[in-house]
Parts: C-alpha cells; sequence; structure tokens
C-alpha cells in the first residue's frame, strides 16, 4: 500500500527565516492525522508544501505526485479548507454549489447539497450573511462534494462555538471519512479531535519531534503520579518532564520501565494534549 504523503527532508525558507527544517514523515490511506504545534512551527508552511501551494526544498509526493509540478491533476484529488473564509461576502450559496460543480470534474453537486441540507442555512443567503460557524458548514460542504482521496484542513474551526466546532467535527467524520480517503487537520483544540485522530505529528520550530499512531502512544509514553515521599525515586528512572497537580508530580516517561514505576505511584496513559506540553516543554527532548 502506498502512502497518500511522503515527505523526506522538506525544507521551506522565507529568506533568512528556516519555516520547515527537514522534515520526513509518511501517511498511509485511511488515516486521521493531528498536525499540532504552537504558533509558527511551520504547520501551515508543510500543508501548503504538500498542496502545492509554495515552492520547498525537498522530495513530497502527494498521492503519487510532486506538489509543485504537478499541482492541477493533485488537486483533482485533493481538497483544501483553510483558516478563513476564501468565499466572497456576495456570493450567494447556491451560486457557490453551481460555480464549483462547473470548475471542478469531480464535483458531486448531489452530496454538497445533501450536506447542506442537515444544516439551517438557507441556499438563497449571501456568504457575508452567514456567521462563522454557518461560514465553515458551507466550506466543508463544498470540500466534500468533491470525490476526493485527500482532505487537508488548517484550523478548520478558529473562531468557532463549542456546538459549531462539535457540529464540524460530526460531519467531517459521518459524511467524507472511509478507510480509502485520508484527512490531516492543523487545530488548536486538541482536546476535542483527539478522538478522532488516528496519528499525530508534533510540530515545533520547524521539524518534527513526535510522529506515531494514536494507538502506539499508549505503549510507548507513560504518566505517573508521584507523591513526595517517592519523588527522588521516580526521578532517578529518567523521566522527560514533569509537572505539579494537587499535591503530587506528575512524571512523564518514553520507553522506561512499568513494573517499577508501578511501585512509585499511579501509572495512566497521557492524553493527546498532556503528550503535546509534555514533549515540548521536556528539557530532555
Amino acid at each position: 500500500m502506498l502512502p497518500v504523503i511522503e515527505a523526506r527532508d522538506l525544507t521551506k525558507r522565507y529568506g533568512a527565516v528556516l519555516a520547515v527544517d527537514r522534515v520526513c514523515f509518511s501517511i498511509d490511506p485511511g488515516r486521521i492525522v493531528g498536525l499540532i504545534g504552537p504558533n509558527g512551527a511551520g504547520k501551515t508552511s508543510i500543508l501548503r508544501a504538500i498542496l502545492g501551494l509554495t515552492r520547498y526544498e525537498g522530495d513530497v509526493r502527494v498521492l503519487g505526485r510532486e506538489p509543485w509540478r504537478e499541482r492541477a491533476a493533485l488537486m483533482l484529488e485533493a481538497s483544501f479548507i483553510p483558516d478563513a473564509s476564501v468565499l466572497p461576502g456576495w456570493l450567494r450559496i447556491d451560486r457557490a454549489v453551481d460555480f464549483v460543480a462547473a470548475v471542478h470534474p469531480r464535483f458531486r453537486r448531489d452530496r454538497t447539497r445533501a450536506m447542506l441540507a442537515k444544516t439551517r442555512i438557507p441556499l438563497h443567503r449571501r456568504v457575508r450573511e452567514l456567521s462563522k460557524g454557518m461560514q465553515a458548514q458551507v466550506h466543508l460542504a463544498l470540500a466534500m462534494g468533491v470525490d476526493a482521496k485527500l482532505l487537508v484542513l488548517d484550523e478548520p474551526t478558529l473562531g468557532l462555538d463549542l456546538l459549531a466546532r462539535r457540529a464540524f467535527y460530526d460531519a467531517l467524520v459521518e459524511d467524507f471519512m472511509d478507510e480509502s480517503r485520508t484527512i490531516v487537520l492543523t487545530t488548536h483544540q486538541v482536546e476535542e479531535v483527539e478522538n478522532l485522530l488516528t496519528d499525530v505529528l508534533f510540530v515545533d520550530r520547524g521539524r518534527i519531534v513526535l510522529d506515531g499512531s494514536i494507538e502506539s502512544l499508549s505503549t510507548r509514553f507513560v504518566a505517573v503520579s508521584v507523591e513526595p515521599a517517592h519523588l527522588a525515586e521516580a526521578r532517578a528512572i529518567g523521566p522527560f518532564y514533569e509537572r505539579r497537580m494537587l499535591g503530587k508530580t506528575v512524571l512523564y516517561y518514553e520507553g522506561a520501565d512499568r513494573v517499577a514505576l508501578s511501585s512509585l505511584g499511579e501509572l495512566h496513559a497521557p492524553d493527546v494534549a498532556d503528550l503535546f506540553v509534555a514533549t515540548l516543554s521536556g528539557a530532555t527532548r
């Protein structure tokens, strides 16, 4: 099975600024991958490179194509939702559907209309008359109307309230995802999407600092809540991060002996959000 995305030594510079520093990663079909990192970490630059929206150095293949040279062909099989509305405010929703149907050979009008029918958005309304949440729903409906193998989302729910974000992700999974399709997304609301993700890529200062499946993270990493009496012994085992919480110290380990740790405190698998903070904050990483 060939990867949907494969990047080797992907590098992006903006003048003297190194935004992406020789990153390497591979994404298989049927995965939902979270590209997670702080502001300025290089996430959007990576997305723009894999979509052929910017020049880059290194070797990148997306759906078997080189994005910059074959962007037109690639975008027949990929859809993109950016972090801000790109639809003009004067455009009516039904006219937007007509436009995409006229210019994209793999657009399914019936799928987009079926998605919009689940919302409370009148098709005769103009984009500027919609709330941010409704605009996001329109974007998603148009993007998923394309019979795409890859959907890329860059902070798609930025600025939306909790209900709008929940509706967006529910529609994403129910109406788009299957074993032959792949989703890559960036978000700052890690807690809201980690139950959807199959894989994560943590990005910091232009580099991939963690790459793994959600399933593998639970066996690779462990956190231990330790009472003060056992703290020195726990630190001797070599945690890469620790924090105080409710009178105890929580220490994070990678590949540690769980039997030894279990005698020192309560073990638990860190969630994605906690692991993200621990990984980027750990002094030894």
